[in-house]
């Protein structure tokens, strides 16, 4: 079965609509489906709550989609190195979930395994566990956190075949096959493109099963962030 589309844009045609729930793979801009993204702003549907583990960095990636506007609400563990997040999450024009990064990490990952509801130490005490249900076990408290199930995944990877199996590269992997997992319809952006078949079994990373449709982008522009570090005077 041939999943590959010719364009970011047509594999996301029929799939992506106003208000959905959509969770985005990347860690920062390391693994981030930039050309799924972009398709993403340029289809102009709006109202979207995003799960990531940020959004992006002002005019890249995610950012793009606050620039525009299309963004209503973000479920993230980290919301720095972005003024245009913090300007509209401080004027009350975007909605915020902070969500803790292994308990966001986890609560995709219990959506892709049909999991419910998990509870986790993490957060106990503080305004992370507001209004949620605690439960104690052997003696330490415990919050419940729900699982995740987005309508839309948009996923970077490295290598595919035509059938789906994804293969990532290194730290790039991060969030993108439990955002894959969990997602009803997971729409992959890769590197390479291979036959099926040409990838040796044992080093698929996540099987074609939960990937729907898979974009070719060969020439990402794969950004990195930098630490700017300024020297005091006399040091």
């Amino acid at each position: 079965m041939n999943k590959l589309y010719l364009s970011a844009e047509e594999a996301l045609k029929g799939v992506v609509k106003d208000g959905q729930l959509l969770a985005v793979g990347g860690f920062g801009l390391c693994g981030i489906p930039e050309a799924l993204i972009d398709a993403l702003k340029g289809s102009q549907v709006k109202g979207l709550t995003v799960i990531s583990n940020n959004a992006g960095v002002d005019g890249f990636g995610l950012g793009k989609l606050l620039q525009t506007r299309q963004i209503k609400k973000m479920i993230s563990s980290y919301v720095g190195e972005n003024k245009e997040f913090e300007r509209q999450y401080l004027a009350g024009e975007l909605e915020l979930e902070f969500t803790p990064q292994g308990t966001l990490a986890e609560k995709l990952r219990a959506g892709g395994a049909g999991i419910p509801a998990f509870f986790t130490k993490t957060g106990v005490g503080t305004q992370v566990a507001e209004g949620k249900e605690l439960r104690e076990f052997d003696g330490e408290t415990y919050v419940m956190e729900r699982a995740l199930v987005p309508d839309v995944a948009l996923v970077k990877a490295h290598v595919a075949d035509k059938s789906g199996n994804l293969q990532f590269r290194l730290t790039a992997r991060n969030f993108n096959p439990a955002a894959a997992m969990a997602g009803r319809v997971c729409i992959v952006e890769v590197e390479h493109v291979v036959e099926t078949g040409e990838l040796e079994p044992d080093s698929i990373h996540l099987p074609g099963i939960y990937v729907h449709r898979i974009v070719h982008n060969p020439n990402p522009e794969k950004r990195i962030e930098k630490r700017t570090v300024t020297e005091k005077a006399g040091a």
